[in-house]
């Protein structure tokens, strides 16, 4: 294990005013089934070190995943060279002060899944899909198992020392359909802040069925005539939404930068008086960050309360520059990519309505379902968005009824946010441990959801 704090005690010693070291050892395992073959099976290690240092006002950052004494002294001169680079290209770097932190965090979970032997990992995922594929229609199959602990440490010269240990594990379904020359996909999965025990206490036989027979109803399903809509938007379209419409343009230095459409609306009136949207680390069925990159303990952090935009997501340079209080939102993929503001887990919170009430006064409209979805694209400058949901359903008379397919969202987020006029009770919040939210080239874990939730007016398209 290195020695962070001999390495932040050196670096002052040699004249710089700001440190901060970062070490990780990122263990993660795959596992993929594809149409009934093993495609991979991969375990990868990942550890160094990442050195940030202020000097005379500049900022030098350098890694380094040789952890030799000769390769840790090399880093420290590495990181004071960029540094003073920066004199002649680049701006002043300062961060804002805020107590010091000493810990240790480690996830919940009961069993190691790294200890489970690989061929009852593998059982599970063919069983799986053999019966994803002897649903009728169906024509591929693709189950998936990963399991991941991020093991990360952090000392600064504030007088921080944290050490955070985060097992993920998830399961996935990729199921393809097809009736009369006409393919549909659909994929979803499923993944905890836990360990194997998450995998025993689910039935995936009977979650890859209802992945496959989604599909092979789908492929069957028309397609919805493209209009404006009154909408229901259930759980996983709301997080969607929320996390790459909004979320992103709540980031510090995307704000900073003047390329989001809340820049200098703190104060304003951005949503309905129903919605208050939260970045959080540490609630259930997220992803677990209860410190940040940069040492700040994770708050709870509503950015929009009761519709207005109280605050952006901070990192301590940001805070610096735009003002505000630290919110614990300064993420870094791993120990040799530098910091960003990254959202941990974004989610509308619930209010009163049951969800069957939601549907009740809708004469004609869409319920609009995340399992399937297949993302989309946002503008965060412009506050626009376009995303392609699952398989949905048409409303009629107060009830959801035929299944339609190839549904697209479009619209300008804060209009869509302000046409919310019912929120329901029924928050969930999901995350993922095959991927997560992309940002210059960065990957971090995150989460998002809601409740489902009601909007007057929304465009939806037709991608059949």
């Amino acid at each position: 294990m290195v020695d962070l704090e001999e390495l932040v005690s050196k670096a002052e010693r040699l004249g710089a005013s700001y440190v901060d070291a970062r070490y990780q050892d990122r263990l993660y395992e795959l596992i993929i089934i594809d149409n009934g073959v093993v495609r991979e099976y991969s375990v990868n290690r990942r550890c160094g070190v990442g050195l940030r240092v202020v000097v005379d006002g500049y900022m030098g950052f350098a890694s380094t995943n040789i952890l030799s004494r000769k390769s840790l002294d090399k880093l420290v001169e590495h990181a004071f060279s960029i540094a003073r680079a920066m004199k002649s290209y680049g701006r002043k770097f300062s961060l804002v002060e805020r107590p010091s932190v000493r810990d240790r965090v480690v996830s919940s979970y009961k069993k190691d899944p790294f200890e489970i032997d690989s061929s009852e990992k593998i059982e599970i995922l063919m069983s799986s899909y053999k019966v994803g594929r002897s649903v009728e229609g169906v024509v591929s199959v693709v189950t998936r198992m990963g399991m991941e602990l991020d093991h990360r440490l952090y000392a600064s010269s504030y007088g921080d020392y944290v050490e955070t240990k985060t097992y993920l594990i998830g399961f996935s379904v990729y199921s393809i359909a097809r009736y009369n020359g006409v393919m549909e996909r659909v994929y979803d999965g499923e993944s905890m802040v836990a360990g194997w025990e998450f995998i025993e206490g689910r039935d995936w036989d009977s979650f890859s069925k209802e992945v496959s027979e989604l599909a092979s109803r789908a492929v069957k399903a028309p397609t919805l005539k493209p209009g404006v809509y009154t909408a229901v938007l259930d759980n996983e379209m709301v997080g969607l939404m929320l996390h790459e419409a909004f979320g992103h343009a709540t980031e510090g230095d995307i704000v900073e930068s003047r390329d989001s459409i809340l820049y200098g609306r703190l104060g304003e009136r951005v949503a309905s008086p129903l919605v208050t949207i939260v970045d959080d680390g540490s609630v259930k069925g997220g992803y677990y960050v209860v410190y940040d990159d940069e040492g700040t303990p994770k708050k709870k952090v509503a950015t929009v309360e009761n519709g207005v935009l109280k605050t952006y997501l901070h990192s301590l340079s940001t805070v610096s520059s735009l003002g505000g209080e630290p919110t614990g939102n300064a993420r870094s993929m791993d120990y040799s990519s530098p910091i960003l503001v990254r959202q941990t887990n974004t989610y509308m919170e619930p209010r009163d309505y049951r969800v069957e009430e939601l549907f009740e006064d809708i004469d004609y409209g869409v319920y609009i379902r995340g399992r399937g979805a297949l993302g989309g694209q946002v503008d965060t400058c412009m506050g626009t968005f376009t995303f392609t949901a699952g398989p949905s359903y048409v409303i009629e008379k107060g009830e959801p009824t035929k299944l339609v397919r190839g549904v697209m969202l479009s619209g300008y987020i804060l209009e869509t946010l302000k046409n919310v006029d019912a929120v329901a009770r029924d928050l969930r919040v999901k995350t993922s441990a095959f991927g997560g939210c992309g940002k210059d080239g960065q990957t971090v874990r995150v989460g998002d959801g809601g409740p489902h939730v009601r909007v007057k007016r929304i465009t939806i398209g037709s991608g059949g």
